[in-house]
This record gives C-alpha cells, sequence and structure tokens, in this order.
C-alpha cells in the first residue's frame, strides 16, 4: 500500500507498551501504523517495563521535548533478598542474602528515607551519559561506572502487599506491591536497589508498569494490536488532536487574528501579565482554535518555541 504524503497536523497517541519491547521498538511499530516517519516518543520505559508511553505523529513530534511530563506514576514489585546487575529481574544475581525475618516497620521506615526530595545514584544501567557515552554500553563492555548521585523527588512511596516467597534458588525473599509518584527521572528500580541496600538484604525490580506520565493516564493509553485494528481495513489512526493536546499540557493564550498575524511573521509580542507569571512553554490559539505556536516568556514578550501554521 502506497505512503499517504500528508497525514495533516498529526497529534498525540498514548501507547500501553508491552513488556520485551523498547520505546524505539514502539516507534518504529507505529510508524508503520501511522505510515509516516514522524513519529517520536517523550521519555523511555524499560524493555521490562509497561505502560504509559506518549507520542508525537507527525507536527506533534515538536511538542515533545516542550510537553511538562514532571511527575509519573507506578507500580511494581520490588523483591527484597536478592540483587542484579540491572537492578530488574532481567538481569543475572549478584547476590542471594534472602530476606528472612524482615519486620513490616523495618521496611516501613527503609521506604520513608526514600521518599521526598533526595539524592539518587542513577543505575548504571541507564540510558545516563558518561563522557558521552551511555553507562549501560559502558557495563555491557565490562567497565565500572561510579555515577554522581542527583536530586529527584518521590512524592508518594507506598506498599500495598507483602508477600514471603522461597526464590528459584532456595532464597527466602520478600516480594512488596508498591505504588510511586515521582519526578521525571528518577529510576524506580534505584529505589529498590536502595530499599534493599538499606535493610540488608539487596533488592530489585520483578516487575513495573507506568500508570501516568504528566497529564496522560493508562485509561487514554491503547495497545498495539488496538492501534493496529484502527487502520486494518483502510482505516486511519486516530489521535489526540494537536490544538488539544497542547490545550491540556500548557498554559493557554489566547490573541484576536492580527496578533495571529504577528506572531506568525515572527514578532515578539507583550505577554499579557497573567499569562506571562505562569512560566513554562505557553500555547498560543487564535481565532477560531486554532493552534498557532508555543511561546515563552523572555523580558516579558513572546518567544517563539515552535510554530504550528
Amino acid at each position: 500500500m502506497a505512503r499517504k504524503k500528508d497525514n495533516g497536523p498529526g497529534g498525540l497517541v498514548v501507547v500501553d507498551k508491552p513488556a520485551g519491547f523498547t520505546s524505539h521498538d514502539v516507534v518504529a511499530k507505529v510508524r508503520g501504523i501511522a505510515r509516516t516517519r514522524r513519529v517520536g516518543h517523550a521519555g523511555t520505559l524499560d524493555p521490562m517495563a509497561t505502560g504509559v508511553l506518549v507520542l508525537g505523529v507527525e507536527k506533534a513530534t515538536r511538542l515533545l521535548g516542550h510537553l511538562a511530563l514532571t511527575e509519573k506514576e507506578y507500580v511494581a514489585t520490588v523483591r527484597l533478598g536478592q540483587s542484579t546487575v540491572t537492578e530488574d529481574a532481567e538481569g543475572e544475581l549478584t547476590a542471594s542474602a534472602g530476606a528472612a525475618g524482615l519486620s513490616r516497620e523495618a521496611i516501613a521506615e527503609g521506604i520513608a528515607k526514600l521518599t521526598g526530595d533526595i539524592q539518587q545514584v542513577p543505575s548504571k544501567v541507564s540510558a545516563v551519559k558518561v563522557d558521552g557515552k551511555r553507562s549501560y554500553a559502558r557495563v555491557r563492555e565490562g567497565e565500572e561506572v561510579e555515577l554522581p548521585p542527583r536530586p529527584v523527588t518521590v512524592s508518594s512511596f507506598q506498599v500495598y502487599d507483602v508477600r514471603e516467597e522461597t526464590a528459584e534458588d532456595g532464597t527466602p525473599v520478600t516480594d512488596l506491591l508498591v505504588s510511586v509518584v515521582c519526578s521525571s527521572g528518577t529510576y524506580v528500580r534505584a529505589l529498590a536497589r536502595d530499599l534493599g541496600d538499606g535493610l540488608g538484604t539487596g533488592g530489585h525490580l520483578t516487575a513495573l508498569r507506568r500508570t501516568r506520565v504528566g497529564p496522560y493516564k493508562l485509561d487514554q493509553a491503547r495497545t498495539l494490536e488496538r492501534l493496529q485494528g484502527e487502520v486494518d481495513g483502510g482505516g486511519t489512526l486516530s489521535l489526540l488532536p494537536l490544538a488539544e493536546a497542547a490545550a491540556t499540557a500548557f498554559p493557554r493564550w489566547d490573541v484576536d487574528e492580527e496578533q495571529a498575524r504577528l506572531l506568525g511573521n515572527g514578532a515578539q509580542l507583550r505577554l499579557p501579565a497573567p499569562v506571562a507569571r505562569q512560566g513554562g512553554p505557553i500555547a498560543v490559539f487564535g481565532p477560531e482554535e486554532r493552534f498557532l505556536a508555543l511561546v515563552e516568556e523572555h523580558k516579558g514578550r513572546a518567544k517563539s518555541l515552535a510554530v504550528f501554521v
């Protein structure tokens, strides 16, 4: 089937990422479904993880770098009693200290220390760059990597279930079903690692599901199979329209026809004080709900970040 030459302004699609797929795998799949190369993702999920992954299609790819996806929610299973090289279930075991006799009080104290504004050392197998090279690539090549801690915020870290289990190698372990609300840049598997280290048992993730990224929730997400079904038989991929996506994610500034014309010609108009005070990117709308541009405040005026007309 021939590719469409113009898929219009595009929009966002919230995907429920399956386990075993990288974020780039999902992008490649959606490129085929949408029949366009212009697909990108905002943020990443590890292959083991499932859940919310926000993608932009066509012009919406230009929104991705500006989306305020600063807070994320997860549900996860933390296994205390064993450590792995990747801090999740996909890596080989590095220690099996066990978690026999671990009290609920000790677990609660350990979690309290990892809640709030904390300094977190990212996972060694993360995408953090060390001298221009991804940390995970250095680890795979056998290098010892030391990453500096950085500030993150864990707004909520709650335990919903505690189960005493026996691992495949006979080690007594404790599995915690947890939920986490955290800032962008927080590694949930590093929370599992640090919780286990603090308790003297070691720890790693055995399951991770992202339930929210910024304003985009799991109930908005669709599986790749469902997205494929939308276009089978000649249909088109349904997207969150560009204008609606912008209105959802950014403060709004409505302008008249003359202001819209001036903005389109590159003029830096003075921002109304209430709009300027909101900070960050601002979505500009013209008459008839036309989404015109993203701007930011610069010395009281609107400096263009991206123009969509």
